[in-house]
């Protein structure tokens, strides 16, 4: 079975360490983590490049070139996840490790 979290994410820089940590320490590995930025304007995408980096985590990012609002988002970020499930996610989640 095939795990994937679709997230969206927009101005979170405050957020996404934490978020992208509690999914990282998950009881059931995750395959894969799909991030749509919807054209943060703090340093959002930069967290997220150094985590991916520093962590190896499963992360596809994607940027968009004009916001799209957070449903649109949404929808581009769960049709490109390749998951048998699908987990939504927010960028100030922060999961119990047995989500």
């Amino acid at each position: 079975m095939h795990l994937s979290v679709a997230m969206c994410t927009y101005n979170g820089e405050k957020y996404i360490r934490e978020q992208l940590m509690s999914i990282r320490n998950q009881t059931l590995q995750i395959d894969e983590i799909v991030i749509c930025d919807d054209c943060s304007e703090d340093d959002t995408v930069t967290i997220i490049e150094n985590l991916i980096r520093q962590y190896d985590l499963p992360v596809r990012l994607h940027v968009n070139t004009w916001n799209h609002g957070y449903r649109k988002n949404f929808e581009q970020a769960i049709c490109r996840c390749s998951g048998d499930i699908i987990f939504l996610s927010d960028q100030d989640d922060i999961w119990l490790p047995t989500k």
